[in-house]
């Protein structure tokens, strides 16, 4: 109503009986309605300033942060057969102690004295290489005195073959002086008759010149032989300087021969050593996993393989362990339109599951109930559901997560982006834009940087 007119209608005729003209005048009740509703769209207009905190919300698990301190399978190393259990599900073992033990289902372990039988033949092997090599010591050491004997027997060879050299000038010497003396003794023997015949000598004086020709005559023949025989002892001794070689390179190929016989049969002999030294190793070690130990303390989980004489393979699962100790961890995954807004080192807030809270995730600090994280790693490349892992650490300076929380807990994480005002974060969201990249000091230095 303007209530221009100072005329009533109501005071010219009333409205006992008329209830359309009651409702048009303004009653008191109505007009409180009316301030309500513009307070309350004052205080939703004040409301739309308000500072507002940006975030992502993905689910999670709790886990180790440590992949050595996170829930493993042990497994078996050799094939055998489940002979005795040590331990029982949910027992607390130490780094080192017996879970089970197994025999051996193979026959050539079968065998208990297996280790010092092996043993005495790597022993045997170790004299057999060791005889070898004094064997090629010794073929070295009679090499040695092949040749010093060769050196030797050369020497003598040829200072007998100077000797029969000289030898040979000598005899030609005298078989030259004979031979004088044999064309003398024919004239003197031809003068001697010539003088018999004219009387002048006797027959006496011509017999004995005739006697010593003969003599004269029997020593050229005499130096000649020697003559004869000093040439074949000189060549006699050039064929024995000549066979002291080819008998020394003879019985050098021969010792030589011998020695890298002996050598090969040494590395034969070394090389079956060593390989019955790492099979010896093989079987030490193979023993060592008859015994299935913790790998580090912890607490049994499941046993996979249950009962006594159950047969296992190598590389089958025996048992679960989980660690006792390590730092708790969160794997949350995002999509991959939030990893740009993922930081090594941004803030996150956790609900874990089995603790009550009451979270305004707009509003962190209002929140009661939730724990602090810090992101430690981001995964680069996306996973099963194309969905990257995130894994967050417990932040030191928040309050310390709870000391029974176990591994696979649920986790709800909220990552904390930047403060926006509630009006703009609605803006955002029905526009269906990403969140902010930029912190606030990014901004800022961007406008300053455009202005």
């Amino acid at each position: 109503m303007l209530n221009i007119s100072e005329n009533k209608i109501k005071d010219l005729k009333p409205f006992e009986h008329s209830e359309s003209l009651k409702m048009t005048i303004a009653s008191e009740q109505k007009k409180n309605r009316v301030r309500i509703l513009f307070f309350s769209c004052g205080v939703v207009f004040l409301m739309l300033f308000l500072p507002w905190t940006q975030y992502i919300r993905s689910n999670g698990y709790v886990t180790m942060l440590q992949p050595e301190h996170r829930a493993q399978t042990i497994h078996s190393v050799i094939a055998g057969r489940i002979d005795k259990w040590y331990v029982n599900e949910g027992a607390f073992v130490n780094k080192g102690d017996t879970i089970v033990s197994i025999t051996e289902v193979k026959d050539e372990f079968f065998d208990s004295l297996l280790l010092p039988r092996t043993q005495l033949q790597v022993d045997a092997k170790n004299l057999s290489a060791l005889s070898y090599k004094e064997k090629v010591k010794a073929l070295d050491s009679q090499i040695e005195a092949l040749k010093r004997n060769n050196i030797l027997r050369k020497e003598q060879a040829r200072n007998k073959l100077e000797m029969a050299e000289l030898q040979v000038q000598s005899d030609s010497i005298r078989f030259e002086q004979a031979k004088v003396n044999y064309e003398i003794g024919i004239k003197q023997l031809g003068r001697a008759e010539k003088l018999y015949e004219e009387g002048l000598r006797s027959l006496t004086d011509l017999e004995t010149r005739r006697l010593k020709f003969q003599e004269v005559q029997a020593s050229v023949i005499g130096v000649e032989n020697s003559l004869l025989s000093s040439k074949n002892s000189l060549v006699s001794a050039r064929l024995e300087l000549d066979a002291i070689d080819n008998d020394f390179k003879d019985k050098l190929a021969k010792a030589e021969s011998d020695r890298y016989t002996a050598q090969s049969s040494q590395y034969d002999a070394e090389g079956s050593a060593s390989k019955l030294e790492n099979q010896y190793s093989n079987y030490e070690a193979r023993t060592g996993f008859r015994h299935i130990l913790a790998p580090q303390d912890g607490y049994i989980a499941a046993a996979i393989q249950v009962g006594l004489g159950e047969t296992i393979k190598e590389g089958d699962q025996i048992v679960n362990i989980v660690p006792s100790n390590g730092e708790l961890a969160v794997e949350m995954y995002i999509s991959p339109v939030d990893l740009p807004l993922m930081v090594v080192g941004k803030k996150v807030r956790f609900i874990f599951d089995g603790w009550p809270a009451i979270v305004f995730s707009g509003w962190p600090k209002l929140s009661n109930g939730t724990f602090g994280g810090v992101i430690v790693a981001i995964d680069q490349f996306a996973g099963s559901g194309n969905q990257y892992r995130v894994l967050v650490a417990e932040d030191p300076e928040e309050e310390a997560w709870p000391e029974v929380l176990r591994v696979g807990s649920g986790a709800d994480g909220i990552a904390l982006l930047n403060d926006v005002p509630v009006w703009y974060e609605i803006w955002r969201q029905l526009n269906g834009f990403p969140a902010d990249y930029y912190t606030r000091n990014q901004k800022e230095q961007l406008e300053e940087a455009k202005k």
